[in-house]
């Protein structure tokens, strides 16, 4: 199915494979162990953790939409980038943006002080940055883009080119567009992550998260590690529910981005806010970036407000239709303050580097009705006004 376009092998992967009954969708086989045919040599799968038929489809699923030759499934995103860990030697760099989301930060720092590999965090988007850390040949750069929250790009078939002349091996963590939007494997990526428990699942009621690799060796090497150290996601029923999800991935991000692109306006034509962040913009310092490697624009959008922290809490204590929550990706609409919320694990000099500030808010699209959204988001920020 690799062959096919995305949005097809999301809806048609596994479907009418039962064996038994024929049934149309695949069933879920909730068992932690299998039978052994002959004592000496186990079947295809003999424990959970280390596969199981929903596992496995769920592995080739997002293998073929990121055309890639294999897939490890993990527990959720935090454990597929500490699958990837394994990779490094003591002595290797890692080279990190410096506005990595605040759980991916915290990990690579927390590896590093143990003496796991050297941590090298850059601004990617400076290019004299970037080309100096390039330069010193590390191990693996981590590419994350549209970056969270402040949605800055950086341009990876670029960095493939270099990093492929050097042996440099190039993760790109696409949790943000999802394999509908962008596919960094086609433009030289080595591997690409995902928190599947954003839009690949997409109802926010399952955790998962995913390696994707170019080459089939590296995926079976991983796949050892993963069960070695538990984590994998042996849950067959969990499974099952993200690769229910994938099936609407193509319809929902089609809204996602409208919502999106409606909200952006709305934030932009309003008084109250100082600032917006979404690559839709031409002003968006990542927006040719956008138009050359995307399929589209995404659903995540920032924002600033103007004044301090007493606008953003009027602005929260005002809004209805967004609820007030971590995560992205799914069905409902979600505001976040990421200063306390999704990157507070980042000290407040950190943070700051990175550009959050204590005003700064945001959003995951929801697939609610637009116009919907856009009333309660200028209710919101017109009771600022009024204060």
């Amino acid at each position: 199915m690799s062959k096919l376009n995305s949005q097809t092998v999301a809806v048609r992967s596994g479907i009418e494979t039962d064996p038994v009954y024929g049934a149309v969708v695949p069933p879920i086989y909730m068992t932690s162990n299998f039978a052994f045919e002959d004592f000496r040599e186990p079947g295809q799968f003999d424990y959970a953790r280390s596969g199981n038929p929903n596992t496995k489809l769920l592995e080739k699923t997002l293998a073929d939409m990121e055309q890639g030759a294999g897939a490890i499934v993990t527990n959720c995103g935090l454990a597929a980038i500490t699958l990837l860990m394994q990779l490094l030697e003591q002595g290797d760099t890692l080279v990190v943006p410096h506005d990595s989301y605040g759980g991916s930060l915290r990990l690579f720092k927390a590896l590093a002080n143990k003496g796991h590999f050297i941590l090298k965090v850059v601004d990617q988007t400076n290019p004299a940055e970037l080309e100096q850390a390039l330069a010193a040949k590390p191990a693996m750069i981590w590419l994350e883009t549209p970056s969270n929250p402040l949605l800055r790009l950086v341009d990876i078939e670029a960095i493939c080119n270099v990093a492929k002349q050097q042996g440099t091996k190039v993760t790109v963590d696409n949790t943000f567009l999802s394999p509908i939007l962008q596919q960094p494997l086609t433009l030289g990526a080595d591997f690409v992550v995902h928190s599947c428990t954003k839009y690949i699942n997409g109802h926010s009621d399952a955790l998962g998260g995913v390696v994707v690799c170019a080459d089939a060796e590296v995926a079976e090497h991983l796949g050892w590690w993963a069960n070695c150290l538990g984590l994998t996601d042996c849950s067959a029923l969990n499974n099952y529910m993200i690769l229910r999800g994938i099936r609407t991935l193509s319809a929902r991000m089609a809204v996602h981005q409208q919502n999106a692109q409606q909200l952006v306006d709305a934030l932009v034509a309003h008084p109250a806010v100082a600032k917006v962040y979404y690559p839709g913009l031409t002003d968006h310092p990542g927006h040719s970036i956008a138009k050359k490697q995307q399929k589209g624009f995404g659903g995540m959008l920032s924002f600033e407000l103007k004044g301090g922290v007493d606008e953003v809490a009027t602005l929260l204590n005002n809004i209805s239709l967004f609820s007030i929550a971590e995560s992205l990706g799914g069905t409902e609409s979600l505001i976040c303050y990421p200063s306390t919320m999704t990157h507070r694990a980042m000290d407040e000099q950190s943070q700051r580097t990175a550009g959050i500030s204590n005003t700064l808010l945001r959003i995951s699209a929801g697939v609610e009705y637009g116009d919907d959204l856009v009333t309660d988001l200028l209710n919101a920020l017109n009771k600022i006004k009024e204060a």
